[in-house]
């Protein structure tokens, strides 16, 4: 089996939505004083490789912890949009590219090549968004989710939400943000998960995304 890791290290230094408080990672018991080392980890739930549910835009909608487990793990396809520029849309053009190949996915993954920049100012930039067309696309199928390698589906300057709203408005789906090595998945249908931490009433959490082929 071969497998390969989708998610980015959370250090304390790594890269932010602006305004959000960096992690801390606390060593709060070692091996000389206590036999034992244990780490006190503070973090956001939208820190690094993270899913968000409709509880992130939508104080009714469903947790985290109130999704099934099955909801997280499931057959992915990379759409492969590396070609586009800074601030070009994410048409229907490049996922139907795809075919019957779409319709047999739990969970697109659209790799813009932007982990790339994981770590330098660019990260931060007019990395593409999906366009209406192509979200109406994924809202009229049955996916489990969504994921991206960049900082969110919404432009990082868009303080409105605008896709993040229209996204859960009426779907129970999720969306995984900060993924990386999408490249290395090819063009075909993989394995894939990003099973959350278990918190009540959660609006997000970071996860441990994985692709596998057997």
């Amino acid at each position: 089996m071969k497998v390969i890791d989708l998610t980015h290290t959370i250090t304390e230094n790594m890269p932010l939505f602006p305004g959000t408080e960096p992690p801390k990672l606390t060593t709060v018991n070692d091996y000389e004083a206590n036999g034992f080392r244990e780490t006190l980890l503070q973090i956001t739930t939208h820190t690094g490789t993270h899913i968000d549910p409709p509880a992130h835009v939508y104080s009714a909608k469903a947790t985290l912890d109130a999704l099934p487990p099955e909801q997280f793990i499931g057959r992915a396809l990379v759409i492969n949009c590396r070609s586009l520029k800074e601030g070009e849309a994410i048409t229907l053009q490049n996922i139907t590219n795809y075919g019957a190949k779409t319709a047999k996915a739990d969970f697109l993954l659209f790799n813009l090549g932007w982990d790339r920049f994981w770590g330098t100012p660019a990260y931060f930039g007019n990395y593409p968004c999906l366009s209406d067309d192509a979200l109406e696309f994924i809202l009229n199928g049955s996916y489990k989710g969504i994921g991206f390698d960049v900082m969110g589906i919404d432009p990082i300057n868009d303080e409105t939400l605008r896709l993040h709203k229209k996204l859960f408005a009426d779907k129970q789906i999720v969306n995984i943000e900060n993924l990386k090595n999408l490249h290395l998945c090819g063009d075909d249908l993989f394995w894939f998960s990003c099973f959350p931490l278990k918190i009540p009433n959660a609006d997000g959490s970071p996860v441990r995304a994985v692709a596998w082929f057997e």
